[in-house]
């Protein structure tokens, strides 16, 4: 079992900056290929960026050159770096975790974009 906990959610206006966390429980965190995902209003959940064990990290083209994902294994925690926010960057923000034994949900954080 993986238990992760996202958090940094919030309102924010467009063009503002946010980032998000996501603390992972388990101690062999490194070995996780880790991703963020999103589901805004009414539509289906959309992946918005994934970072391997590696640091090789992939993004949707929407939040190309405006988000970041990072991780830090000695922390257990993946961020995603939000800047030049757009309205339609609202939605909840999921984190997951791929691993071998499986792929683990956070329970989701709220970002708004609005003014």
């Amino acid at each position: 079992q993986v238990q992760l906990v996202e958090s940094g959610g919030d309102l924010v206006q467009p063009g503002g900056s946010l980032r998000l966390s996501c603390a992972a429980s388990r101690s062999i965190f490194s070995l996780y290929a880790m991703g963020w995902y999103r589901r805004p209003p009414g539509k289906e959940r959309e992946s918005v960026a994934r970072i391997s064990n590696g640091g090789v990290a992939n993004y949707a083209a929407s939040v190309q050159g405006r988000f970041t994902i990072s991780r830090d294994n000695a922390k257990n925690t993946v961020y995603l770096q939000m800047n030049s926010l757009k309205p339609e960057d609202t939605a909840v923000y999921y984190c997951k975790a791929e691993t071998s034994n499986g792929v683990y949900w956070g329970q989701g954080t709220q970002v708004t974009v609005s003014s």
